[in-house]
């Protein structure tokens, strides 16, 4: 990876639902492309990375934080918390429904980052859940070195075809 460029995070509200969904379309397609069938991917990305999307997040309470690179604060990553929508959940649990960073940044601090701001604005939960594909090995590497541990499993949908996924959770 070239020198990392000056990267921030910022709080992210419905007025950046264009940006987290063009950055949720762009980091599901690079990572699953290959991986999942090309036309329920499509599809995935259209209905699940909306803008309207986002905004309905925001609307339910959900929270976000926008990571951008300068110059021009380019977003390259987010991650959304939210109310669980993961069966698995229990009273004071919260959701990291996605913690996204484009490839190119990944390795660097960034998603460590925003990990950070969403524990930070987690406290007081029982614990944070997210699902993840049961073989994205570098996401469940990711959250086994922020504490999260296999709680479950579930199937996902994308696309009207289903895969495997692990529930993850980690006590706040």
């Amino acid at each position: 990876m070239d020198r990392l460029p000056i990267w921030r995070i910022r709080p992210a509200g419905p007025e950046d639902a264009e940006a987290l969904a063009l950055v949720g379309g762009a980091t599901f397609l690079e990572t699953f492309a290959g991986v999942i069938d090309g036309a329920g991917l499509v599809a995935h990305c259209t209905r699940q990375h909306a803008p309207e999307s986002y905004r309905a997040y925001f609307a339910g309470g959900a929270n976000a934080w926008l990571a951008e690179i300068e110059p021009g604060g380019a977003p390259v990553g987010y991650a959304l918390l939210c109310a669980p929508e993961i069966e698995h959940a229990q009273l004071g649990d919260v959701e990291l429904k996605r913690i996204y960073l484009l490839s190119r940044f990944q390795g660097s601090t960034i998603a460590s980052a925003l990990m950070q701001a969403v524990v930070a604005h987690a406290q007081g939960a029982r614990r944070l859940l997210l699902g993840v594909k049961d073989d994205n090995h570098r996401a469940l590497s990711f959250y086994a070195k922020h504490g999260f541990e296999t709680i479950g499993t579930r199937r996902f949908d994308v696309g009207g075809r289903t895969y495997d996924d692990f529930v993850l959770a980690r006590p706040l």
